[in-house]
This record gives structure tokens, C-alpha cells and sequence, in this order.
């Protein structure tokens, strides 16, 4: 008797159990739940994090994340307004903002993936299509605005000004993705593009473009510093000869004041004993008269004077 009591009870317990679990749901931080019951949404979006409640067997629930959710585009080849192919590759941010019409539209995130490349790449070709690729690759005329940059470069088309740039052609690809994804309960949080690069055959002809346009700036660079060498080394041989020339007067001065002071020196020794130095004078000149010399003087000869008295 008590055998058949236990396992009903068993079986009202586990049957119990089950329902239990069935009925309840954990919310996490980072996610957000729809619930449906026989495919059809029931209430609205739970994004409270927790423990929740839901009818058994009937009600079935939804996972979404909460979070900003990352998005990067395949690089597709996209002609310019100007007739020219380039590579482009978009990235951007999203989140589920409207679970429910995610759900009924989507369903799942690897579908919104999907649909997200498809809407972005139509947007962004759409955008690109309608202007120039220089109005794809830069984003202010700052470039011009300074005018050694602009000197330095002597080809202007290379830098020719944009109306509009990057960024806003950025921003304009971002709007018109919005609207679109709205529809679908997504939220685009941002775009950018990631990277921007030209076809092989037009970077063959961008390339020798530039390798052109820096052998004129690099030839002009050159003779603007043999000019500036020029002026340079005639300013040094200007100054070279203002020194030397101030030197040699200055030398002049200085031998002329010298040879005065000499002079002078030697005036006023003559002046104190001209006899003594009429002396001195012809005894230093004997040596030099006589040595390997043969000389024939009269014998009342003045330079004989001294050695006739010193007989």
C-alpha cells in the first residue's frame, strides 16, 4: 500500500519539478527576452535582469543581446563620380533597440548580419557613386589653406579644394542606413569607413602621379637651395674680404705707429750722442765691408776715421 503512495508522490513531484522549470526564465545583464506563445509575441520586450515567470509548454522565450553589437563590411569596388574604381570597407555599431520587431523581422542575429551587409553596401555604393574620390579620401581643404604645404607640391590638381569630405558623406551614408534599419528594430549607432584604397590599374597611374609631382618639388627644392648655397657662400667671400681688409689696415696701423715709435726712439738716441752712434754704426759695419771682400779706399777715407784714432 505504501509503494504505490510513495511513487505517485514521486511522480506528482517530479511532474511538479518540471513545471517549475518550465516556467521560469533567468534574465542576464547583457541580454534582453521577447516571449511568444504558439509564434506569437506575447507582451513586451523584458530587459530586467533576474528571475522571471512564463506560462509552461506554451510560452517559448527569445534571447537578444543588449549590447553594442560590431558590424564589418566585405571591401567592395565601387566607381567614383569621376569615373574612377575604388575600394571601399565600412564598418560599423549596432544594437537591438526593438526586440520585438527584431524578432518578427530577423529573428536571429546571424540573418541581421546578413541584412546588414546587403543594406550597407547598397547605401554606401549609392553615396560614393554621387561624388568624387577626392571628396571620398580627405575631409578639409586645411591642406590648402597652408601655403607652404601648398608651395612645397607644384601640381595644384593633386590637392584641387572639396565641397563636402569624408566625414559628411560619412555621416550622410550613416542617416540614410538608419532609416532603413529602423524598420527592422535595429539601431545604428555609428559607420565609418574603414579604408579607402584604389583599383591596381588606376594605382599604377596615382602613383606615377606622385612619384612626377615629387621630382618637381624635389628638383625645385634643389635650386631654391642653390640659390639660397649661392647667396650663401658670396655673403661668406663678402665677409671674408671685409675681414682681411680691415686686418691689412689694421696691420698697417699698427707697423706704421711702431716704425714712428722707432724712429722716434732711435731720434732720441742719436740726439743724446751722435757721436757715439757714428761710432757704433761703422764698427757693425766694418765686418760685414771686409769679410771675403776686397776694398779699396783713399787713406783720408771717413771709414778709416775710427781706426786711425784708435792708432
Amino acid at each position: 500500500m505504501k509503494q504505490p503512495i510513495l511513487a505517485l508522490t514521486l511522480i506528482i513531484v517530479s511532474i511538479f519539478g518540471i513545471f517549475i522549470l518550465n516556467s521560469a526564465y533567468v534574465v542576464d545583464e547583457t541580454q534582453q527576452v521577447v516571449l511568444t506563445q504558439f509564434g506569437e509575441p506575447v507582451g513586451g520586450p523584458v530587459r530586467k535582469p533576474g528571475l522571471h515567470w512564463k506560462t509552461p509548454f506554451m510560452q517559448e522565450v527569445h534571447y537578444y543581446d543588449n549590447r553594442i553589437l560590431e558590424w564589418d563590411g566585405y571591401p567592395s569596388e565601387v566607381p567614383t563620380w569621376d569615373k574612377k574604381f575604388i575600394w571601399v570597407d565600412v564598418t560599423g555599431r549596432w544594437r537591438i533597440q526593438d526586440p520585438l520587431r527584431f524578432l518578427q523581422t530577423m529573428q536571429t542575429e546571424t540573418n541581421a548580419q546578413s541584412r546588414l551587409d546587403d543594406i550597407m553596401d547598397g547605401v554606401t555604393r549609392n553615396y560614393i557613386t554621387r561624388h568624387k574620390s577626392v571628396e571620398i579620401v580627405r575631409s578639409t581643404n586645411r591642406i590648402l589653406e597652408v601655403k607652404d604645404q601648398a608651395d612645397d607640391i607644384s601640381a595644384e590638381s593633386a590637392y584641387e579644394p572639396i565641397e563636402i569630405g569624408r566625414d559628411k558623406i560619412t555621416r550622410g551614408i550613416l542617416e540614410a542606413a538608419r532609416a532603413v534599419v529602423k524598420d527592422y528594430g535595429i539601431e545604428l549607432i555609428d559607420l565609418r569607413i574603414k579604408r579607402i584604397n584604389f583599383i591596381h590599374s588606376v594605382q599604377v597611374k596615382v602613383f606615377e602621379r606622385m612619384i612626377s609631382e615629387r621630382k618637381r618639388a624635389a628638383e625645385r627644392l634643389r635650386s631654391e637651395g642653390q640659390g639660397v648655397r649661392a647667396e650663401i657662400v658670396g655673403q661668406k667671400e663678402k665677409e671674408l674680404k671685409r675681414i682681411t681688409s680691415e686686418a691689412y689696415r689694421k696691420v698697417q696701423k699698427i707697423k706704421g705707429e711702431a716704425d714712428a715709435e722707432a724712429t722716434k726712439i732711435y731720434g732720441d738716441a742719436y740726439a743724446k750722442d751722435p757721436e757715439f752712434y757714428a761710432f757704433t754704426s761703422s764698427i757693425e759695419k766694418y765686418p760685414d765691408a771686409l769679410r771675403n771682400a776686397r776694398v779699396v779706399l783713399a787713406t783720408d777715407s771717413d771709414f778709416f776715421k775710427y781706426l786711425k784714432k784708435a792708432e
